[in-house]
């Protein structure tokens, strides 16, 4: 059994990414073509609503916390796996290993409350837009983004805090990265009480941001259907539909991941699976669907290109 003080010098394993010898440089290439996608992508939608003043407008400043959080995410995952295909070693330090999990428990939680808040901020604009103004003042939007990354920061220390307490007595981690669930599976002691607060944390998160934004979408679809316009009610059914799809693939993944550690009878490659689209697939579609999709910042990221192209 290891105690507390070898932890900082152990190294774990995790399990093996099983690529054949004439497989290794092209998945290299593979995965860091497709993290410097992820950065590029959501750095053009930072930096788009970063440097034009008309943006900074409570819909858009609630949307640049998203490329944010999706790139703490991406980067949580990518270099490590990257370098793990060239080096082909799945070896990894304690610390690194909890330093990732922290990393993707962050960027988990925080996606789930800030597309909850932004689901509530178009509700407010859509369906009282005359109480929009006085809602989402400035002083109100820095009190609620301040509260976001509190709350994600305050119950991610929480949830990992408890595994100090324990001596571990495994040194191979069970996913394809590491996460909670796969550092407690190293623990040989009673881990009741960490796991009864990942369950409640699991529930309260995922929980409430479903219902609040399940709840606001109807709300919003119910509004626009009452407009006589057409086009804005084909407009809305396709932009809600489209974030609903999206905000639903990501609950249910994380869910199933969580939960998958809990129930032996479901699949490990299964789990693995879905454990790692829910670090590669959010990342790419945000920016396309919350950033490119918006008009304003769709408009001034072509207007940028087309200066970039055209000599004239």
């Amino acid at each position: 059994m290891y105690s507390n003080i070898s932890k900082t010098s152990l190294l774990l394993t995790m399990e093996s990414l099983a690529i054949p010898p004439a497989g290794v440089y092209p998945a290299f290439i593979f995965g860091t073509l497709t993290y410097c996608f992820i950065l590029f992508c959501n750095s053009i939608i930072i930096t788009t609503i970063a440097l034009h003043s008309h943006l900074h407008k409570p819909m858009h400043i609630l949307l640049f916390n998203l490329p944010i959080n999706d790139m703490m995410g991406a980067t949580a995952f990518f270099p490590q796996l990257i370098t793990s295909i060239l080096s082909q070693s799945r070896s990894i330090s304690y610390p690194a290993c909890v330093m990732q999990a922290v990393l993707v428990h962050l960027y988990g939680v925080g996606s789930l409350l800030i597309l909850t808040v932004m689901a509530y901020d178009r509700y407010i604009a859509i369906c009282c837009p005359l109480r929009y103004n006085a809602i989402m003042t400035n002083s109100n939007l820095v009190k609620i983004i301040t509260v976001i990354w509190l709350v994600d920061f305050t119950v991610i220390a929480i949830l990992l805090s408890f595994l100090s307490r324990y001596k571990i007595c495994r040194t191979v981690i069970v996913d394809m990265y590491c996460n909670n669930p796969s550092l407690v599976k190293l623990i040989c002691e009673d881990t009741s009480l960490t796991n009864y607060y990942g369950l409640f944390l699991t529930a309260v998160t995922q929980g409430l941001a479903l219902i609040v934004v399940v709840y606001t979408y109807i709300k919003i679809l119910l509004t626009c259907m009452l407009n006589k316009q057409s086009d804005a009610k084909s407009k809305a059914i396709q932009t809600c539909a489209t974030h609903l799809v999206v905000f639903i693939f990501l609950e249910f993944n994380a869910f199933f991941t969580i939960i998958s550690h809990r129930l032996e009878k479901v699949s490990p490659y299964l789990r693995r699976s879905f454990g790692v689209s829910v670090l590669v697939f959010p990342p790419i579609l945000n920016p396309l669907i919350y950033g490119l999709k918006t008009k304003e910042i769709r408009e001034r990221i072509s207007i940028f290109f087309k200066k970039k192209v055209s000599p004239f």
